[in-house]
């Protein structure tokens, strides 16, 4: 993979790019993402954050390698602590961590999120924490997508702030209040892999002299859960 070849899922997250955004892309690897963006004419100027000094000098490289130091600004910062006022960023991109941690680096660069109008996570686990944070900080989810690329499933989370605060029940935090709407095969396959870990866990647990009571109770519940969420359509 490179700025001129994206992954699927690099992809995806580029198309909800806006055209003529002022991105910040944290955690940002390579820079492919603001690289392959710029390159497309897609957007004026792109702040690229990373926390590790190896990663932030493959950012460097990549930005040189393609004649984009004018429009891509690498910065060896921690979060959003990338993202300067002098930036103007609008669009935010967080791809690649749990969502906890996403949701952590969302909490502590609130000053930074103040001009942006939109957010584009990509949460590897963790997306109903993640979901929680917009709900509770007025963000309303626009959009919802899952894709499937070498074995793995992806997520990727489009939020925008809101006057009102939008109010969204468990169940649509834990499986997405979009992808409740669409499902779909890829959808079925996340779940149903779902059950497939925590009904094996569940036998364990049964097997023991004296299972846990509460942890078998809780498993059955979420596995429950999740056969509803397939059956309802």
């Amino acid at each position: 993979m490179d700025a001129q070849h994206l992954s699927k899922r690099l992809a995806l997250v580029a198309s909800f790019v806006p055209q003529g955004a002022r991105l910040a892309d944290i955690g940002s690897d390579h820079a492919y993402l603001p690289a392959a963006l710029a390159l497309a004419g897609k957007i004026k100027l792109a702040v690229a954050g990373e926390v590790v000094a190896g990663p932030y000098q493959n950012m460097v490289n990549e930005i040189q390698q393609n004649g984009l130091d004018g429009q891509i600004i690498p910065r060896l910062a921690d979060g959003l602590a990338a993202v300067h006022p002098e930036d103007h960023v609008d669009t935010v991109v967080i791809a690649g961590m749990g969502g906890t941690l996403i949701a952590d680096i969302l909490e502590r660069g609130q000053e930074q999120l103040a001009g942006v109008q939109r957010l584009i996570l990509q949460p590897n686990v963790g997306e109903a924490r993640l979901r929680a944070w917009l709900q509770a900080h007025r963000y309303q989810i626009m959009a919802e997508r899952l894709l499937e690329e070498d074995g793995h499933i992806y997520e990727i989370i489009v939020a925008e702030p809101s006057l009102v605060p939008f109010r969204y029940s468990d169940y649509e935090l834990e499986f997405g209040p979009l992808l409740l709407e669409e499902k779909g095969p890829v959808f079925t396959q996340k779940w149903r892999d779902y059950i497939q870990r925590q009904t094996a866990v569940l036998r364990q647990i049964e097997a023991a002299k004296q299972p846990p009571v509460a942890k078998v109770k809780q498993l059955q519940s979420a596995i429950s859960l999740v056969k509803e969420a397939l059956a309802d359509d």
